[in-house]
């Protein structure tokens, strides 16, 4: 009886597309605060491109779920009027206007919810929030709504623990802890030279490179990336200097539109070893060597099998230095300098696993759903 429900309630938004020749779908896009969204986000650049396809799109807060005892998960979100705005600027204008009131929706009568929240912005103020909105995720995921990246998988990559899940010719050498006697044992062993970092964070916040010329700070820098809980050091890689790519993945694999990939090559303007482009760092287009596109292949596997629908790889030289699974970003940077839609293709995608899920009723499982 339970499963019969969600059934057929595919079967009813599978109809009203058909109505809409078969390409009108709602998408709605999880944020940490919509107040707090930049025009330069990949997911307001998405969303935008997908309000000019005619699709209905709906901005939720991680603090704006609702578990209704007869409607199921439903939510207080935003909700974009259908329109090609000008750009990325404009449309988020639109997203912020004062006069734009909140309404509630039911998140059963939502094609498409995409988590799109960072967990390390929650940190020292709301830290319930991450861990509430992927639970509300997962009962969203059982009424029919695809919801990506999977969340249970996501729930277990909430923090940079879940990179050490790949296979070890990717990584580069790491230690994880709160002891700063293991901190500098591991720094010895690496010629005094690493990268320490918040276990939980992102946008190169927290991050320190330590040699020769700053260890004497060692003692104030653990202090500070610890504050907030663990730390991970890693090995340095000396090809960093040069910066790294960004390689965005999609089903698992790189994402590549006719003959150009979504990646880009970020470094540093600045002294400052950080080449997020958050933390002040250049950006241009380039192509994957094929050391690069080695390690997708490599991590694809795991990709796949934990339902990871988006993700941004870090690439420094051979080595892997961090995975987004989060809220991979710099898709507007990749189609500003290219001029390849790279959101359409992934609108394109969204729209072939709605017409999938209709076609099989239902019966495919989210994590099944989020990578074919």
């Amino acid at each position: 009886m339970t499963d019969a429900k969600p059934k057929k309630k595919a079967k009813t938004k599978a109809k009203a597309r058909a109505k809409n020749g078969g390409e009108t779908i709602k998408i709605a896009f999880v944020v940490n605060r919509v107040a707090t969204e930049q025009d330069d986000y990949t997911t307001i650049r998405l969303a935008r491109k997908a309000v000019a396809r005619g699709h209905t799109v709906a901005l939720i807060g991680l603090g704006d779920f609702i578990y209704d005892w007869q409607d199921g998960i439903c939510a207080m979100a935003t909700i974009s009027k259908i329109a090609k705005f000008d750009d990325d600027t404009t449309y988020l204008a639109h997203l912020q206007d004062p006069k734009m009131a909140r309404e509630r929706i039911n998140l059963s009568e939502y094609d498409i919810l995409m988590l799109r929240s960072d967990p390390a912005a929650e940190l020292t103020t709301r830290n319930w929030a991450p861990s509430s909105g992927l639970l509300f995720a997962q009962l969203a995921s059982l009424r029919n709504t695809i919801v990506l990246n999977d969340p249970k998988q996501l729930t277990d990559a909430v923090n940079k623990t879940y990179f050490q899940g790949f296979p070890e010719a990717v990584r580069p050498e790491t230690s994880i802890t709160r002891e700063p006697d293991e901190i500098s044992r591991f720094l010895d062993a690496h010629d005094g030279k690493g990268v320490i970092k918040p276990l939980q964070g992102s946008g190169g916040q927290g991050v320190f490179l330590i040699d020769e010329d700053n260890r004497q700070n060692l003692n104030q820098i653990v202090e500070a990336v610890i504050r907030d809980g663990y730390a991970i050091v890693q090995e340095y890689l000396p090809a960093a200097k040069k910066g790294d790519l960004r390689m965005i993945t999609l089903n698992g694999r790189p994402l590549k539109v006719d003959d150009t990939y979504a990646c880009i090559h970020r470094f540093s303007q600045t002294d400052d070893h950080r080449s997020n482009i958050s933390a002040g760092g250049g950006v241009e287009m380039v192509v994957p060597d094929e050391v690069a596109l080695q390690i997708a292949e490599i991590v694809g596997p795991k990709l796949i099998d934990d339902g990871m629908y988006l993700t941004g790889l870090d690439i420094a030289g051979d080595k892997m230095m961090e995975i987004n699974v989060d809220t991979p970003g710099g898709l507007n940077f990749m189609e500003d300098l290219s001029g390849v839609d790279f959101s359409g293709a992934i609108l394109d995608d969204l729209e072939r696993k709605v017409r999938l899920q209709g076609q099989y009723g239902g019966t495919l499982t989210n994590r099944q759903l989020a990578v074919l």
